[in-house]
């Protein structure tokens, strides 16, 4: 027992036993370092996002949009706050802003940008694409990937989602059930494809911002308008011009959320995975919710009195005459050719898509 005590008790062996213990204190100060890199999200980088929108109520545009906030949250686990508001930008600046870096997100509309890029309005070529299914499956086959591309050489935006307006209808205060009954009206139009046939319908179409819609109803300044089923019937336009027709002319809009790239590039990996997961689920529902938007519009506005009117295929082909829709076909061309691109060949690859014929 006392060889054993005398060799335990060596200079070297304590040496050991010391270099021991430095070992296990280092080794609970390391698993201590660990808790505190596991702590909650709290000890993370927070971050404060802005989003530009414009006012569109009703529809799922806004539906969708305003969601944003509490969808983020969740998915970042409180990191990231969107403060999602229709007064940050004026709504024909909401694409620039992006590009100019003045917000970090937006939901732009493509058809407010049709004129200076004509390949973000093919939904307002009349007789082209006719329905949501039609719009999705050109999406989806090239036209998304192609207007992301758009999107980031023209405004410097990263797009994150892809959606879908309600139907578009015609509000009018006479009917307007006969090509003949557009002549001389006053209406309300937002793309220039659907101005080109007002104008060869014998029509006026008059660009109008939607805060003067109403007004300009109230005051004769229009006799109706052409918008959303779902924002007419939010914004009551039904209690003016009572008349609420499809004509299938453009009757689609496309919209999408951006990123503007300085902001998108500052989040983490990790964090533009989860707003990335977010925005595909707001696309699917953009889609899948479209039917049930339009149809809830469509009750409240039949619960006032509102009767729909469609337009029975012989004046839908009368309508759909090479005099009244070619103007638009031939502004769209010409616009193409400006920009740079074959704007037949491009409306060719569209039909392809949809197995249409050139004739549309």
């Amino acid at each position: 027992m006392r060889g054993s005590l005398q060799r335990n008790g060596t200079p070297a062996h304590g040496a050991a036993v010391g270099q021991a213990r430095l070992a296990t204190k280092l080794a609970g100060a390391m698993l201590c370092l660990a808790g505190l890199a596991m702590t909650p999200a709290a000890w993370a980088q927070e971050f404060d996002l802005t989003m530009s929108v414009i006012t569109s109520p009703g529809d799922g545009y806004s539906i969708l949009t305003q969601s944003v906030p509490d969808r983020v949250k969740k998915a970042t686990n409180g990191r990231v706050r969107v403060t999602v508001s229709d007064s940050l930008v004026p709504p024909a600046q909401i694409a620039t802003a992006i590009r100019e870096g003045r917000v970090d997100m937006s939901a732009a509309l493509h058809t407010y940008l049709a004129a200076d890029e004509p390949r973000m309005g093919i939904f307002n070529l009349p007789g082209l694409i006719n329905d949501v299914k039609e719009y999705k499956k050109v999406g989806d086959a090239f036209w998304f990937e192609d207007t992301r591309k758009i999107w980031k050489e023209k405004w410097d935006a990263i797009l994150l989602a892809n959606g879908v307006w309600c139907t578009q209808q015609l509000f009018s205060k006479e009917p307007i059930k006969k090509i003949e009954d557009f002549k001389g009206k006053r209406l309300r139009v937002h793309n220039p494809q659907t101005a080109e046939v007002v104008n060869a319908l014998g029509g006026k179409p008059v660009p109008l911002p939607v805060p003067e819609i109403y007004p300009a109803l109230e005051r004769g300044v229009i006799d109706g308008l052409f918008t959303s089923t779902c924002v007419g019937n939010a914004l009551e336009y039904w209690r003016l011009a009572k008349n609420v027709q499809n004509w299938s002319l453009g009757p689609l809009n496309g919209w999408a959320i951006l990123a503007n790239p300085d902001s998108w590039n500052k989040l983490p990996p990790d964090i533009q995975k989860a707003i990335s997961g977010v925005m595909d689920e707001i696309q699917h529902e953009a889609f899948s919710r479209y039917d049930e938007f339009v149809g809830n519009a469509m009750k409240d506005m039949e619960s006032h009195g509102v009767t729909f009117w469609v337009a029975p295929e012989d004046e839908r082909n009368r309508l759909m005459q090479e005099k009244y829709i070619g103007p638009s076909y031939d502004a769209w061309y010409k616009r193409a050719e400006e920009v740079g691109f074959d704007g037949k060949a491009y409306i060719e690859h569209v039909r392809q898509v949809l197995g249409k014929s050139s004739g549309g």
